[in-house]
């Protein structure tokens, strides 16, 4: 069986760059009737907070992203404990006890002489004595894999084939001083329980792959097939910050992007497909193909997700809108018009409310008129409101009539006149909803 995993961290909230990694791992694993696995990397217990896993299921609860199980790696530290004592067992795990400062100068020297900053591994000519001295006066040390030292190789699902020599590595670091499991053991020994058989993340976790395979296989395990998309930049090519609010999902959320709007565009950005919308996410799993994406940097630019939102809402029926033109405070009576009227002009949910006002309270239609003796004229031939649907055919026939207007300078003047826009409804729809006549 197909088995992903989409593996946040919870200490903060799903950004733009997280949406793609879990909406990948998803679409894989319903494509091919498998197992998306929610797993909440929270080891760190300084900075995972409850409220941000909270987040991340209501973002995900938002987009329809359901998960198979939640797990969770604060409630498996004993299996990672033994799967460090496996490491050590067979020579793949030591101790070493140089603080940042000194690591920090290794890597400046190794640079200067033009040499790439990799660990020097003096930690293992320690001898027991030595790390005794070192446990007394600096607390216990981190844990570092050793790497056997040569190429790592894989068919990569995007990249093609990866071969990394692992001399130009370090022995990575896998449990910290303080005790703290890093991802880097986690991650594995979480993909080998649980099955993992995809598993699809960002460029930038390369080299962690490839240690990882070798952490697999130190534990006896064969590895999942792995793919790494390319990562996103700003519209023109600059770096994106997670620390942009405008690229979280609750953010873009609040500005009321519609979730098929944002399905549809990161299911196929970067791809050598075309970016369509989707009605549903039948139709995304349908249509996904992790192969025909790209190894290059992908620009994101979060206007693309507003013309398609509008799209999104302009195709919905009435009954998949009938809760938010309530809350617009438009009557009952009078809402499948309203949304007949409008569906083609709402850019995102909140303008339920204007168009609703502008109905219901009107506007002076020779504020702003770009010819007030114009409009003037044309008020003066209204017909008797409430206005029926012929109202508009009959009020700018007498106009024309009256003036000799025809065309866009007869019709345009009137539209500004009674909505305030150059374009928008159908104003022949427009006035029978309008609750007060128009004035001036």
């Amino acid at each position: 069986m197909t088995v992903t995993r989409f593996a946040p961290s919870p200490t903060g909230y799903i950004h733009i760059g997280n949406l793609r990694t879990a909406l990948f791992n998803w679409l894989i694993a319903r494509k091919a009737g498998g197992t998306f696995i929610l797993r909440l990397d929270d080891t760190d217990p300084l900075r995972s907070k409850e409220e941000y896993v909270d987040g991340i299921k209501e973002d995900l609860d938002w987009l329809g992203l359901t998960w198979d199980r939640v797990e969770r790696q604060s409630e498996r530290l004993d299996r990672y404990a033994e799967a460090a004592d496996a490491l050590r067992a067979a020579g793949r795990l030591y101790e070493a006890f140089e603080t940042p400062t000194e690591l920090d100068l290794k890597r400046k020297k190794q640079l200067n002489m033009g040499r790439p900053p990799v660990y020097d591994r003096a930690a293992l000519g320690l001898d027991e004595a030595e790390k005794a001295r070192l446990r007394a006066e600096r607390g216990g040390g981190a844990w570092r894999f050793k790497l056997d030292q040569a190429r790592i190789e894989w068919a990569d699902g995007i990249l093609g084939h990866i071969s990394i020599d692992a001399a130009s590595v370090s022995d990575p670091v896998l449990i910290r001083g303080d005790g703290q499991v890093l991802y880097t053991l986690a991650s594995v020994v979480d993909d080998t329980d649980m099955g993992v058989t995809h598993v699809v993340r960002g460029s930038d976790h390369v080299t962690n792959t490839a240690t990882q395979i070798q952490i697999m296989a130190a534990l006896g395990h064969g590895h999942p097939d792995f793919a790494h998309h390319s990562l996103l930049t700003g519209p023109q090519g600059e770096a994106l910050s997670k620390r942009l609010g405008t690229l979280s999902l609750r953010d873009l959320r609040a500005a009321g992007i519609e979730p098929m709007a944002l399905l549809s565009l990161m299911a196929r950005l970067g791809s050598s497909d075309p970016v369509e919308l989707r009605g549903s996410l039948d139709e995304l799993v349908e249509g996904f193909d992790v192969t025909r994406f790209g190894a290059a940097p992908t620009k994101f630019d979060e206007e693309d997700l507003r013309p398609l939102t509008a799209r999104v809402l302009a195709a919905r029926p009435y009954e998949a809108m009938a809760d938010d033109i309530r809350a617009a405070g438009v009557p009952d009576d009078m809402a499948p018009a309203f949304w007949a009227a409008i569906h083609d002009n709402v850019r995102t949910r909140a303008d339920l409310a204007g168009w609703w006002a502008l109905f219901r309270d009107g506007r002076d239609a020779l504020a702003g008129a770009e010819d007030p003796a114009f409009v003037k004229t044309a008020l003066g031939l209204l017909p008797a409101h409430p206005y029926g649907p012929e109202s508009w055919d009959l009020w700018t026939d007498a106009v024309k009539d009256a003036t000799g207007r025809k065309g866009k300078a007869l019709f345009m003047p009137l539209r500004k006149a009674v909505t305030g826009q150059a374009r928008g409804p159908e104003m022949a729809r427009v006035l029978p909803l309008l609750q007060k006549p128009i004035s001036g």
